[in-house]
């Protein structure tokens, strides 16, 4: 359940390609440099098992040896978001323990301040590829002089990744680490998903995402130990993915909805061109997909589309496939791991249709926010300590099939009725001149808070008065009056994560001002 494994059995294989630049790693070639660089990191640096490393780098093929170097010596990886600022990157360095840092040169600024702290003030502990960073070791020298011997000791290490900081500053979720060797057991994701999913060593997984970003990282990371072969895109395009799906004959893939949103806006003749016949499961995770969104993929692509929802805290899990989406139009399934509660503002479980927080009944707490204990305590049930949330709000059917409406930190209080964006904005997103949407509070002398949509338009449709009331009285035709933004304005791009997430908090900043 590691790449070693498949070294010994099919050497030449690909592990990863990288379409755009044409590489490849078989499974020898990342088991002799994950071996090297776990050499350099215990022999080199002295790091031991519990330490961190972290990784600041864009969908670059060495990440993975580096990923897999840490998983084998039984060490914590963080993978870096390489869009933040020096100083953001810097807080996360230096909060999650860094002792050692791996970056790309193509994402300079971000490592710019990186000698600043003390635990990585000595150059060793700093290691760049591909044209070389002031400052930074030379990441194939240190492979090429570290030890290629095979690995006597390799505890299984684990990610621990930072929140995406849409509502506030990134928190380290640091899971429980597993005391087994890393061919000894698989790992949570292997376990859940592999077998539902149908992982394996003829898998082909299309990843149109970044990977320092926890659902793509792990299922990559997946795939290796599975034996298959990850096709890793440098930013997901919409096009491109179709093209990349036919030419590499991808099995597996996994999507945001706005992804599947972006695909569906090209022009029917693009779709047409392009045959995805090979694909047997599409995973869409990180957002609730709009009813109509799934329906329409899985009218394009046919019943291969499956959600799950769950989080980097990895709390629980639900899954449901095309056709219990179909006939629950809006569910994000069934618990997979865990039991789903749904409670009051006092943690008293409510009845079935009624919304409140979503926990996740463990049999023990499985992760802590690291450096950050009340938000560790935030996050657990005030009566039963293994019972985790991640704020999200939704209810359960007479099923058991669980339904989202929004997260705690987005809902509208206007004239004191809670307002779910999500609702608008899965409705709104269907219109034909409607790229891309979001739906925030904004401060009102008579309501406290009023709704207001934020739309990006397509290409070639003009903003208008005229249009702004089309799209009020097309989610009027859907939702009740109360849940229709009372305004709609226009602009220019939503403030999106790479990995599909419309940051709130960044558009209520630029729309205020503060």
């Amino acid at each position: 359940m590691y790449p070693g494994t498949h070294a010994s059995t099919t050497p030449d294989k690909a592990a990863v390609i990288r379409p755009s630049t044409g590489e490849t790693v078989t499974y020898a070639e990342l088991t002799d440099a994950s071996t090297r660089i776990a050499h350099f990191l215990r022999d080199e640096l002295g790091l031991v098992p519990g330490d961190t490393v972290a990784i600041v780098s864009d969908n670059d093929l060495r990440v993975f040896d580096v990923y897999w170097a840490v998983i084998r010596s039984g060490m914590y990886v963080t993978a870096v978001n390489h869009h933040l600022t020096a100083p953001e990157v810097n807080y996360i360095l230096e909060d999650c323990d860094a002792k050692a840092v791996f970056a790309s040169s193509t994402v300079a600024e971000a490592v710019a301040r990186a000698h600043e702290i003390p635990a990585l003030s000595d150059a060793r502990r700093r290691v760049a590829w591909g044209d070389g960073l002031p400052g930074f070791s030379d990441y194939a020298q240190v492979k090429a002089d570290a030890s290629a011997e095979p690995l006597t000791d390799q505890p299984r290490g684990m990610d621990m990744l930072y929140s995406s900081g849409t509502t506030g500053r990134p928190k380290g979720i640091k899971p429980n680490m597993p005391d087994v060797q890393v061919d000894e057991a698989p790992d949570l994701i292997s376990l859940v998903f592999g077998p539902v999913y149908g992982f394996g060593t003829d898998t082909v997984y299309l990843s149109p995402a970044p990977v320092y970003h926890a659902a793509p990282l792990r299922y990559c990371a997946m795939v290796n130990a599975l034996g298959g072969t990850v096709v890793l895109m440098d930013r997901f395009d919409p096009e491109n993915a179709l093209e990349l799906i036919e030419e590499y004959r991808v099995t597996h893939s996994q999507w945001v909805p706005t992804m599947f949103v972006r695909m569906l806006k090209l022009p029917a003749e693009t779709r047409a061109k392009y045959d995805v016949s090979s694909m047997k499961v599409a995973i869409h995770a990180a957002a609730p997909c709009p009813a109509e969104v799934k329906k329409a993929m899985i009218d394009w692509w046919g019943p291969v589309i499956n959600e799950y929802y769950a989080a980097t805290e990895a709390a629980g899990v639900t899954l449901i496939g095309s056709q219990d989406s179909l006939d629950r139009p809006g569910s994000v399934g069934r618990a997979a791991l865990g039991v789903v509660h749904i409670c009051d503002d006092d943690g008293d479980d409510l009845p079935t249709g009624e919304v409140g927080t979503v926990f996740f009944e463990r049999d023990e707490m499985p992760f802590a926010y690291h450096n950050d204990p009340a938000k560790t305590a935030a996050a657990q049930h005030p009566q039963h300590p293994n019972w985790a949330t991640t704020g999200d709000l939704g209810y359960l059917d007479d099923d058991g099939f669980l339904y989202l409406t929004d997260r705690k930190a987005f809902v509208i209080i206007s004239g004191g009725v809670n307002i779910y964006p999500q609702e608008a904005e899965n409705v709104l997103i269907n219109h034909p001149s409607v790229y891309d949407v979001g739906v925030i509070g904004l401060p009102d002398d008579d309501l406290g808070e009023a709704a207001t949509g934020f739309v990006q338009l397509v290409d070639g449709v003009h903003a208008s008065d005229e249009l702004a009331t089309e799209l009020i009285d097309y989610a009027r035709a859907e939702l009740a009056a109360y849940k229709v933004p009372r305004t709609i304005e226009f602009i220019d791009e939503l403030p999106r994560t790479p990995t599909g997430k419309l940051v709130k908090g960044d558009l209520r900043k630029q729309v205020l001002g503060s």
